[in-house]
């Protein structure tokens, strides 16, 4: 069981990481993909909103419900605990490529142009620089137990996972959730923004806010007054001027 399940784990970490790489090219209109965000045969503007907003819903819904605490209890009674992280992991990932494959570009109108070189590369850095900054926090808290990997090594050495530490690296002594802030930074940071690339990156961001008011729920419920005073003193997506104290923070 061990190790199908470690081999479970590895190929949907697999798979993520591969449609996570599309992702950000899809998002960032990078050329030799066969599909992005702003590609595509053209089609009736009632035809894309409504399949992209299914889209976006989609994936919305299954991340929020399948992230949240009591999910997760009632879900470990069907699958094994080591291995619900990554089976979590490949749901989200399966919609994330669905909405890749099925969604819809709406070009027209343009909302901007930014024509200007240097207004670009500065964009074209922005962007970058949110992918990085969200990658590097993934392993601040801990990419390999985020993906469900730690679990999986885990069960096959036969070895306990410490109980979550509240802490705060880097990132998270300014701002509460540089994953989610590295996500608007990298879908808002574009020199050309479509209807399209807009209907994306409003969608994903209201989301985001929700999926926080959501994860905070759960993390307050875990560690009580020491996360109250957390969010007290760092900011949820901008850092506040004032020093917050020494808190911490993990993953959902």
């Amino acid at each position: 069981m061990g190790v199908l399940a470690f081999l479970y784990g590895v190929l949907v970490y697999v798979f993520f990481l591969a449609t996570f790489v599309y992702a950000i090219g899809f998002v960032g209109n990078l050329p030799l993909l066969p599909k992005t965000i702003d590609s595509g045969a053209p089609v009736p503007l009632a035809e894309a909103l409504i399949v992209n907003l299914l889209l976006l819903g989609a994936f919305a819904v299954q991340h929020s419900v399948m992230a949240r605490r009591g999910f997760k209890r009632w879900w470990t009674r069907f699958v094994p605990e080591p291995m619900e992280r990554s089976t979590f992991v490949l749901a989200a990932t399966a919609v994330l490529a669905l909405l890749l494959w099925l969604w819809r570009p709406i070009a027209e109108p343009v909302i901007w142009n930014v024509e200007h070189p240097a207004g670009r590369v500065a964009l074209h850095l922005m962007f970058w620089l949110g992918w990085a900054v969200l990658l590097i926090s993934t392993f601040l808290i801990n990419h390999f137990e985020l993906f469900g990997l730690r679990q999986v090594l885990a069960q096959l050495l036969r070895r306990e996972i410490p109980a979550p530490e509240f802490r705060t690296p880097l990132f998270y002594r300014h701002v509460r959730h540089p994953i989610y802030l590295g996500f608007v930074i990298a879908f808002w940071s574009t020199p050309q923004m479509s209807a399209g690339h807009l209907l994306f990156a409003i969608a994903t961001t209201g989301y985001i806010l929700v999926g926080i008011w959501f994860e905070e729920r759960d993390l307050i419920a875990q560690f009580g007054a020491r996360y109250h005073a957390y969010r007290g003193q760092v900011g949820m997506l901008i850092p506040r001027l004032r020093k917050g104290g020494r808190h911490g923070h993990v993953g959902d």
